[in-house]
């Protein structure tokens, strides 16, 4: 195939031409005239999967022949028989190791770091070994550095160093897949050297980024019929630069950095590098001028005297729109507008993106048209309905099991997945009401079997919905404490995923391990299994956090016919396909490129001197990958101008192309870049027109006047307040039937500590009232801590509580004593009632407490958690008290019978405790009646609406019904409209 030559070969393809097209056809034209076995006698070694997928599929794509012997980087041990090496160390085996080794470090000295860090730690010290075996770099070559300005921090990294030499000795005998890869390569090139092949050998697609890809590259450079192909070779930049970026340091954050150092390791000029196939890329010019705009920083004065000798510049940019986007969301409908049109046109379109959150947003868009992409990214495992099923399992085991992680569980798709699925949704439909009405934070078996039994006495299908609560109650309300080792938390996890999703009747058939997702899932957790022993003890915090992070490195893609015309491409992928229309979104600094990710080990100088890569040396690779993108025939760049927090900056190569652009204006550059821009402003306005709505008119305050016969007849005394401030309220409640409802998740609110702080003072007064020797604040505290326990399951909350309690507890007993000292307690939440029957309207109540005096007068008491209301406030609004009095006095409290209530008290139990009177003097219980029998009257008449928020103490107050009159369309300023019902 080659000619004789003592000079390695290397050879490039220009960016923008379709690579593994360009491969094939240089392999073509160099074996014409040969027999057709020649091809199959080739060698060829490629980078990626999808590459050899591609290379086959023009093969096949005729004329018919011969395919070259296709290999992968990844599996060359084929390439010369007889090496044999132990099989590879798993990762995940490794991984296990070390979080063992770093946790017992952890363990000795907690000041290195915090445990939290412990599976970051192990990943961040895994990479550092892969690379350090990677280049060749030994332990010894980083612990003998000069570190004297950083003293604190190396003796900290010399903890782990420590343990990552004592792992790459083992290695040496049990390697893992990097250290195996490079002690296969090192023999490949060992035999090469005394026994060559003669057939032909080519490496091709490769940049040479990673030290063991560079080694075998050199020795199949070497070889007599060796040669490397490299990818998107810049023929553009003159020759006098490549030498001059060699003599000055790493320039890694340049695209074509690899190269530079790939011939230098050859020693090769660029002179020697050959276009492989003779194939014109797409656009020249456009490839120039993007080569000049690259230039790295030291020879960035080159614009000045080669910007204005580049020819058509017009023609350059003609293929490229910019778009400038206002917002991520607007960048992504453009993108998808333009997708869809290059559907229509019969276009292939791709778009190139590292930013996976743009991406999930195209799909979104593009989903209004029915086009469903074709991602080479997939979905990651942790977001797949089997990913995040496993992580709310394995998160049964860490931590009390509350309402919402229960019922997140029980609608999960794959929760009961086998037989009676639909009648396990509507279980925990009613499950879901009883935990709302109950109130039952955190479910365990007791309650769950308590709640069931009751749903069970008024149920025709009782008996099943019993044994489906004693399942849930069996099954969800597990939780392991303690340590355990990681083969144990293992088994437990599956057992119990198994559990779950085989529901009540433990169908085996259930969906959890079916389809793509489902096997992926199953296979990292066998995986998991297999390695299990390698681990250690851990928490099961631990373990959960382990299962997350092995879910979270994997991806599954499980599409249903994705549309053939429209891709979404990873960098990676993208240098091995070819489209008609590119767009490269998302063209911001830290997202493209991104930003390098912290070293907790090395800083930059240490890693050049100790010969491992440098930070800059993705986003060279970034560069790289840009560089050939941005040369296909039509291109799109796109960016927003702010993400959701702030303001972006441009990418640093959008902006060295602008800049170049705007400094060559005898020559149009800004002519061409304001083209581009416009072009780019032409679908912005294209989005905003499909996006544009019509303004309706704001909701007005409502007042509904339902039919007389729909209106409330009862009420209770609490309920009259809300009448007066919000009658719309009571209209949703009452007329309309509506509740709202509860939350899922009980938390400690002002309700539900006045309903607590109410039982433990009925509880203490009735016990002082059989024992008065019991009026102490230790008996208080005693049946504090007593209710607090039964009755509220947050622990804050309980401390909380019952310091407020302990807070008030002098001045409480101190006006006890004086209240029974003329006056016994007669009766607790006291039910009562009252009729209107000329006006057909009943009034009901309970009193929290009510005592008695030797004169048979009655006293009424009120406990409030808050502020209570003022003398005035219950003169205009809350009239609860004044309404139990005049019940009182009309016998509607049948326990008491009709008697002169002499004094009403909120007894308010706040920061500040308190005792207001209700104005008894200034509001008779006669007058109080006369005035509600007015109201009521009002409101049963016809033309009386029910005005929303009419007299609420505070705007800023929220109302249960608020949504539903569309408050903050209008406002308390706005007038009511009244609105006739039928």
């Amino acid at each position: 195939m080659f000619d004789p030559s003592d000079r390695p070969r290397l050879f490039g393809v220009p960016p923008g031409v379709d690579f593994p097209a360009a491969l094939i056809a240089g392999l073509q034209d160099r074996l014409q005239g040969q027999p057709p076995h020649a091809m199959a006698q080739v060698d060829l070694i490629v980078n990626t999967r999808r590459m050899a997928r591609r290379l086959r599929t023009l093969f096949d794509a005729g004329p018919p022949g011969f395919l070259p012997r296709i290999r992968l980087l990844t599996e060359i041990e084929t390439l010369v028989p007889g090496i044999v090496l132990p099989p590879a160390t798993t990762a995940l085996r490794r991984r296990l190791e070390l979080i063992k080794l770093i946790s017992r470090l952890l363990e000795t000295d907690s000041a290195i770091a915090p445990r939290a860090s412990l599976f970051a730690l192990a990943d961040s010290l895994a990479g550092l070994i892969d690379e350090m075996q990677g280049e060749g770099v030994s332990v010894e070559d980083i612990t003998e550095l000069d570190v004297s300005d950083q003293s604190g921090h190396w003796e900290r990294a010399q903890a782990f160093l420590a343990i990552a030499h004592a792992y790459l000795d083992r290695s040496i005998g049990q390697p893992d897949t990097e250290a195996r890869q490079r002690q296969l390569v090192e023999r490949i090139a060992a035999h090469w050297q005394e026994h060559p092949p003669t057939n032909p050998v080519i490496l091709a697609g490769s940049t040479g980024s990673r030290g063991t890809t560079q080694l075998l590259m050199q020795a199949v450079a070497a070889l007599p019929q060796g040669a490397l192909i490299l990818p998107g070779f810049d023929f553009d930049m003159p020759k006098h630069l490549w030498g001059m970026l060699e003599d000055r340091e790493p320039p890694e954050d340049h695209p074509q950095y690899r190269f530079i150092d790939l011939m230098k390791k050859l020693d090769l000029t660029r002179g020697d590098i050959l276009n492989w196939a003779g194939i014109a890329p797409p656009s020249p010019a456009r490839n120039a001028l993007v080569s000049l705009s690259l230039r790295p920083a030291p020879v960035t004065d080159t614009w000045l005297t080669e910007g204005p000798k580049l020819d058509d510049i017009g023609k350059a940019t003609d293929g490229i729109t910019l778009i400038e986007a206002p917002t991520p969301r607007t960048e992504a409908l453009a993108i998808a507008m333009r997708l869809r049109k290059a559907v229509t046109e019969g276009k292939t379109a791709a778009l190139i993106t590292p930013d996976r959150m743009l991406t999930r947003q195209v799909t979104s868009a593009l989903d209004r048209w029915n086009i469903l992409p074709d991602d080479s990214a997939g979905t990651p495992l942790q977001l797949s309905p089997p990913g995040r099923f496993m992580r709310h399992v394995a998160a049964l085991l860490v931590r009390k099991l509350d309402a919402e992680a229960l019922l997140t569980l029980l609608k999960h798709p794959l929760t009961h997945s086998g037989s009676g699925r639909n009648l396990h949704q509507l279980n925990t439909q009613r499950l879901e009401l009883l935990i709302r009405r109950e109130g039952l934070p955190y479910p365990d078996a007791e309650n769950l079997g308590r709640i069931g039994a009751k749903a069970t006495n008024t149920s025709e299908d009782g008996a099943q919905f019993a044994a489906w609560i004693d399942w849930v109650g069996s099954t969800f309300c597990h939780r392991a404490a303690g340590v355990a080792h990681l083969s144990d938390w293992v088994e437990t996890h599956l057992a119990l995923a198994h559990q779950i999703a085989a529901g009540a009747p433990q169908d085996a058939a259930h969906e959890l391990w079916q389809k793509k997702a489902g096997q992926k899932a199953l296979e990292v957790m066998e995986n998991l299994r297999a390695n299990a022993e390698y681990g250690g003890e851990m928490t099961a915090s631990d373990y959960a956090d382990l299962v997350g992070a092995l879910l979270s490195t994997e991806e599954v893609r499980d599409r249903d016919a994705p549309h053939p015309q429209v891709m979404i491409w990873g960098t990676l992928e993208a240098r091995v396909q070819g489209a008609d229309l590119v767009i490269l979104g998302g063209l911001n600094d830290g997202t493209w490129p991104e930003a390098p990710p912290p070293d907790p080990w090395l800083n930059r100088q240490m890693r050049l001197k100790a010969g491992l890569l440098l930070p800059e040396r993705r986003i060279g690779l970034s560069a790289h990958d840009y560089q050939q993108a941005i040369a296909a025939p039509e291109v799109w760049l796109t960016r927003s101008i702010r993400s959701d927090e702030a303001e972006t900056v441009p990418s640093r190569w959008l902006n060295r192309l602008q800049n170049l652009l705007k400094g060559l204006p005898k020559s149009d550059g800004a002519a061409a870049l304001d083209a581009m821009r416009e072009r780019g402003k032409h679908w912005i306005a294209q989005t905003e027109a499909l996006e544009a709505y019509a303004r309706a008119a704001p909701a007005t305050r409502p007042s509904p006047r339902p039919p007389v016969s729909a209106r409330p007849r009862t009420l209770s005394v609490t309920e009259i307040k809300r009448l007066i401030r919000d009658p719309y309220a009571i209209y949703a409640r009452h007329t309309l039937g509506l509740r709202p409802l509860d939350p899922l998740v009980q938390s400690p609110d002002a309700p539900v500590r006045g309903i607590v702080l109410h039982q433990i003072f009925e509880a203490f007064v009735k016990s002082v009232r059989d024992d008065p020797s019991l009026l102490t604040k230790t008996n208080l505290l005693a049946i504090t801590d007593r209710v607090l326990q039964h009755e509220a399951p947050w622990p804050a909350a309980r401390l909380m509580w019952r310091a407020r309690i302990e807070r008030v507890a002098d001045w409480f007993i101190e006006r006890e004593a004086a209240r029974q000292s003329f006056s016994e307690p007669a009766l607790f939440e006291a039910r009562g009632e009252i009729a209107f029957d000329d006006i057909g309207f009943k009034l009901r109540g309970y009193a929290d407490r009510i005592d008695r005096t030797e004169d048979g007068d009655a006293l009424i008491y009120d406990y409030k958690t808050g502020t209570p209301p003022s003398k005035r406030e219950q003169e205009f609004f809350d009239k609860q008290l004044l309404l139990e009095a005049a019940m009182i006095e009309e016998g509607g409290f049948k326990d008491i019978g009709p008697a002169h209530v002499a004094r009403a008290v909120f007894i308010g139990l706040g920061a500040k405790p308190t005792e207001v009177d209700a104005p008894l003097t200034e509001e008779t219980p006669q007058q109080t009646l006369a005035g509600l029998r007015k109201l009521v009257q009002s409101y049963l008449d016809p033309a009386q609406g029910f005005t929303s928020r009419r007299a609420v103490r505070t705007e800023a107050a929220p109302g249960d019904y608020d949504q539903l009159a569309r408050f903050g369309e209008w406002d308390g300023t706005m007038p009511s409209t009244p609105e006739d019902l039928t």
